[in-house]
């Protein structure tokens, strides 16, 4: 048998078990992994066609895992993590944002969200954490206004990391390098 990273069938089973071991349906996997649900629904009941590098990215990094692990790593191997410290590490980071959490509204997202909120990593939880208070920006904007911006910047690096592997890493290159030009500061540009 093909290993999973060549076998398109293959490693869209051994997400649809990640999926199910998580006890997630499709609708959650599509909204916490931010793809398109027909895009899930291929993948969890068809899984037959070749999947996006952004598309595999998106799935290990709802799942807890890195792109490698998902595709190389045995589904045995998979789901002893998912059992063991995944379910670790999301509980700690639901636990140190029920500890550190001030706002009502952080703390009613918390428990309407609970595996997004184990979906934050550290930075992500200091992040949100430091827009608490009165007057602050979450009381402006809301909590789901900034847990989005955080799981969309998290979904960007890892799309920038997939194409960084591919052979369009020139071009990316040249179009960060361009973008990050244009939001310096104007002094520094004529330097």
């Amino acid at each position: 048998m093909k290993p999973a990273n060549d076998n398109p069938a293959a490693l869209a089973e051994k997400i649809a078990r990640l999926v199910q071991e998580r006890g997630w349906n499709q609708e959650e996997f599509a909204r916490i992994a931010r793809l398109n649900r027909l895009t899930v629904r291929h993948i969890l009941q068809e899984g037959k066609r070749r999947l996006h590098n952004a598309t595999v990215g998106a799935c290990a990094a709802a799942l807890g895992f890195s792109v490698s692990e998902l595709r190389d790593l045995p589904l045995e191997v998979l789901l002893t993590r998912l059992r063991t410290s995944g379910s670790e590490e999301h509980d700690q980071a639901r636990r140190r944002l029920y500890e550190q959490a001030t706002q009502p509204e952080l703390l009613a997202w918390i428990e309407r969200n609970p595996d997004r909120a184990g979906q934050l990593s550290r930075a992500d939880l200091d992040e949100l954490l430091s827009l608490q208070g009165t007057g602050g920006p979450m009381t402006a904007f809301g909590v789901e206004h900034f847990v989005d911006l955080i799981e969309r910047k998290r979904i960007l690096k890892e799309k920038v990391d997939a194409i960084a592997g591919t052979e369009y890493v020139e071009v990316l290159e040249k179009m960060v390098d361009l973008m990050y030009e244009k939001i310096q500061p104007y002094r520094n540009r004529a330097q």
